[in-house]
């Protein structure tokens, strides 16, 4: 394991099915001011919104609301907010939903003091806020992003079709505490459920993918990884299984609350090509990154030929006997891309309707990275874009 790094991670986890009765109690810690942010209103409907709101109101508290933060949520939508949580003073954040939520809550929480544009500073500039940060706290309802724990926020410009993510160097811009009952996420559609074990999965990947060194954190994500596998298999054939939805919950948090990339340089292509295509098509997360995710790492599969044959070996159960390291590293994509249509995930790019004549221009917005095996060129990213239609 090489190179010096600090770890901080301050957002306290209430997590099981009892996990919201631990509300009130952190309730207490914050002023009566707070905003309640959710989506398009299945808390609504299946009672998530009347359990947080009637604790709410048992503490004394005056409640304004954000609601239809949508999946991708917008620039248009964060000002609105900005201006909703200003007017209320707001104490506390509450947001109430899946990864999306509690992102757009983040950059609520960075943006309600500080009279910059939003965009122009955290996500072209990728700037630091400078103003008093609104403490986030999170009940979530839907797994994958692990924005529970960590302090990333990711926005869509709609008029640029931009989808830029911001990891906010500042922990304190963590949600304060995450409550996490896994009966909460199964009222999801399959889609919903195996886009987000995807997500999780391929936060992994991305930090896993990189570095040469014997690092620790390579080793849990290894163990991550199978137990996202073994869950995800039995959540596939039965989305009521209690444990394993369990494991896939708290899987996500770990997934990406900055643990395993302590000591590595990460990656993270897959993810600006699938933002990239998330903001042309306004497309599930998931489901982007699952369309891109096979041609990107067969492009850079050579490059690292020792690492895909020990994600084969360590993650898959490829037999390396008799065969050579290519083609070790090459059976555990294809063990790779098999899960992946067990699973029903989106193999390709077309399914999200993107066009040929569309390649180019998402590959215009398309932000590159230096840290991984290979650093892409624009020729490059256009070409893996179209071997993903």
């Amino acid at each position: 394991m090489l190179g010096n790094f600090t770890y901080c991670n301050p957002t306290k986890l209430y997590f099981g099915e009892n996990a919201l009765n631990s509300l009130s109690a952190e309730l207490d810690k914050y002023g009566k001011n707070v905003v309640l942010i959710y989506g398009g209103g299945s808390i609504k409907k299946n009672g998530i919104y009347d359990e947080v709101t009637a604790i709410l109101k048992n503490c004394g508290k005056n409640i304004a609301e954000i609601s239809g933060i949508m999946p991708n949520p917008t620039l248009a939508k964060l000002l609105e907010g900005i201006e909703i949580a200003r007017s209320h003073n707001a104490d506390l954040l509450l947001a109430v939903g899946g990864g999306s939520v509690c992102d757009y809550a983040k950059v609520v929480s960075v943006s309600v003091n500080c009279d910059d544009d939003p965009w122009d500073k955290y996500y072209i500039r990728f700037e630091e806020p400078e103003c008093d940060i609104a403490p986030v706290g999170c009940v979530l309802t839907m797994v994958g992003t692990g924005s529970e724990m960590n302090a990333g926020s990711v926005i869509t410009n709609q008029d640029a079709k931009q989808k830029i993510g911001h990891v906010f160097a500042d922990e304190s811009i963590m949600p304060r505490f995450s409550i996490l009952n896994p009966k909460f996420t199964m009222t999801l559609p399959h889609y919903q459920m195996v886009a987000g074990i995807y997500d999780i999965f391929n936060h992994i990947c991305e930090q896993y993918f990189s570095g040469e060194d014997d690092n620790t954190s390579d080793y849990i994500s290894e163990g991550l990884m199978k137990s996202v596998i073994a869950s995800s298999r039995i959540a596939n054939k039965d989305m009521q299984n209690y444990e394993a939805r369990n494991n896939i919950m708290w899987t996500a948090t770990w997934a990406l609350n900055t643990l395993v990339s302590r000591g590595k340089t990460t990656d993270w292509m897959v993810h600006m090509l699938g933002q990239a295509v998330g903001g042309y098509v306004n497309a599930t997360h998931g489901m982007t990154l699952s369309a891109v995710f096979l041609p990107y790492y067969r492009h850079i599969m050579p490059c690292a030929v020792e690492k895909f044959r020990r994600f084969a070996v360590n993650v898959w159960g490829v037999n390396p006997s008799g065969k050579n390291d290519v083609a070790v590293a090459e059976e555990g994509l294809n063990a790779m891309e098999s899960r992946m249509k067990e699973l029903g995930l989106v193999m390709n790019l077309t399914d999200l309707d993107v066009q040929e004549d569309m390649i180019e221009h998402i590959a215009d917005v398309t932000i590159i990275l230096k840290s991984g095996y290979k650093p892409l060129d624009r020729k490059e990213i256009i070409e893996i874009f179209r071997e993903s239609l």
